[in-house]
């Protein structure tokens, strides 16, 4: 599956570059993250639960960076394994434009799914894929503007 989609960031390029890259502000934008170690330059490693209709999983997996181009763009890769209930893998190519209003964050997201998951059906995947890419974007938003998503 396939997610595309483009968020306007009130704040400084280099400032979203920076909050891309800091692993408490993505630990605080993943739905259902409950651990995030790790650096950019290593590659981090979380743990995130997630209930995806009527199958509830914790995955563990590695997230790494590459084809960075600061401040400008780089690409997102992360592969999870959730026990009996199966795995999630997939990425994100991510890019920052200057605009007037601040930075409009750009994403392509890919991802691929298997085992009970798998089984759910496309319709339910998809759109559990397109809710955590939203929910996150809009996290994400929210830490670097310094709003409450959840207000």
């Amino acid at each position: 599956m396939e997610l595309t989609g483009t968020r306007t960031i009130a704040a400084p390029r280099d400032i979203v570059w920076a909050k891309l890259n800091d692993a408490e502000t993505l630990k605080a934008c993943i739905p259902g993250c409950e651990e995030l170690t790790g650096s950019p330059e290593e590659g981090f490693e979380a743990v995130v639960k997630q209930k995806v209709g009527p199958v509830k999983a914790t995955f563990k997996g590695a997230v790494t960076l590459s084809d960075v181009n600061p401040p400008k763009s780089y690409r997102i890769a992360g592969e999870g394994k959730g026990g009996v209930a199966g795995f999630a893998k997939g990425g994100a190519d991510v890019r920052l434009a200057e605009v007037p209003e601040g930075t409009a964050l750009s994403y392509a997201v890919d991802a691929k799914v298997g085992g009970k998951i798998a089984q759910l059906g496309s319709r339910l995947i998809d759109s559990f894929a397109a809710k955590m890419a939203d929910q996150f974007f809009e996290n994400f938003q929210a830490q670097v503007e310094g709003t409450d998503a959840s207000a």
